[in-house]
């Protein structure tokens, strides 16, 4: 089973949405960006299903699942590998499952289901110019505010 450490729980906190991949009956992938997820415990993610029919159909044929997420600023982030069990509201732990989302949604969003990810692999994602060409995070983000044109708060 994979870990999520406090170096992966920190990413995680800094990160605006976070990208749900999953796989259709055909075969076909589905990468869908969620808006509102946290880290439940050191193994397991909980993203809410808000307006998601197709991660939805797709997770109930095949319970794999990858999320990915990552600070576009300093261009690294993390992968986490795993499967999926659908806790919708009728479920005795929805409230523990979706509490925490329920809370951040509040009246903009209903939370339709939990999307529970127990994870079994961690990896780091990483931007090719940290290793090609020995970027440091500073230039790396520096770069990209020119290329987004923004600039820190």
């Amino acid at each position: 089973m994979g870990t999520i450490t406090d170096a992966v729980r920190r990413e995680a906190d800094r990160a605006v949405l976070c990208w749900l991949a999953t796989v259709s009956a055909d075969g076909i992938p589905n990468v869908s960006p969620k808006e509102i997820w946290r880290v439940h415990d050191d193994s397991t993610v909980v993203i809410a299903e808000i307006a998601s029919p197709r991660s939805l159909r797709n997770l109930r044929h095949n319970s794999a699942a990858c999320v990915s997420f990552v600070d576009v600023f300093r261009q690294r982030g993390f992968k986490l590998v795993g499967s999926v069990r659908v806790v919708g509201r009728a479920d005795p732990d929805f409230g523990e499952m979706a509490g925490a989302l329920v809370e951040i949604a509040g009246d903009k969003f209903k939370v339709r289901n939990a999307l529970v990810l127990t994870v079994e692999r961690v990896a780091p994602i990483v931007a090719p110019s940290y290793a090609l060409h020995g970027a440091t995070e500073d230039e790396m983000v520096a770069q990209s505010f020119r290329t987004y044109s923004v600039r820190p708060a």
